[in-house]
């Protein structure tokens, strides 16, 4: 099955250059979208170590990283411990005021953030958001929100897609 990944237009490289945090929802973003629960009620979820790797090259290039789920979960709660993501806020479905909350205590505008959703309840955030991104299976508002649709799918390196982008802006970038 071929996938057709719908297109936006390009987005500057000072734009990726200004960013300083990358956050972002975790169902659906970092993982396929699938929950595994067994009988005795404990659950599962894949994450891409492709992900990971480009989570951790943002913290050593000083870009920081935040997760915010609409729901609670321990499975999300160890990966983000084993990846040292600083910012960590579940079971907020207020995406947005979340994202701006942790904006706001970095002290950083709205221009130097990205906000990586695939739902409805991530729109908001996507909008407010420097850069809004979604994954190319995300919900049609969420896609037609965002500035920049992944190739790569979500939880199998949409968010390493992201994170080559701003390291590759920093790099390149003459204001670095």
């Amino acid at each position: 099955m071929n996938i057709v990944v719908p297109t936006k237009p390009a987005i500057a490289l000072e734009r990726w250059a200004a960013v300083r945090l990358f956050a972002m929802d975790v169902d659906g973003v970092l993982t396929d979208g699938t929950v595994q629960m067994s009988s005795e009620g404990t659950e599962a979820k894949g994450f891409s170590v492709l992900d990971g790797m480009g989570l951790r090259q943002l913290d050593r290039a000083g870009i920081v990283t935040a997760w915010i789920s609409g729901r609670a979960s321990g499975a999300t709660t160890l990966r983000a411990n084993e990846l040292k993501i600083p910012h960590l806020i579940q079971g907020r479905v207020d995406k947005i005021t979340a994202l701006q909350e942790i904006a706001e205590q970095l002290g950083f505008a709205a221009e130097q953030c990205v906000y990586m959703g695939d739902d409805s309840i991530d729109v908001p955030a996507i909008t407010w958001a420097g850069i809004g991104v979604a994954p190319h299976e995300a919900m049609p508002d969420a896609l037609a929100a965002a500035d920049y649709i992944s190739v790569r799918a979500a939880g199998r390196g949409a968010v390493r897609e992201i994170c080559e982008h701003l390291l590759a802006a920093r790099v390149t970038s003459p204001t670095r």
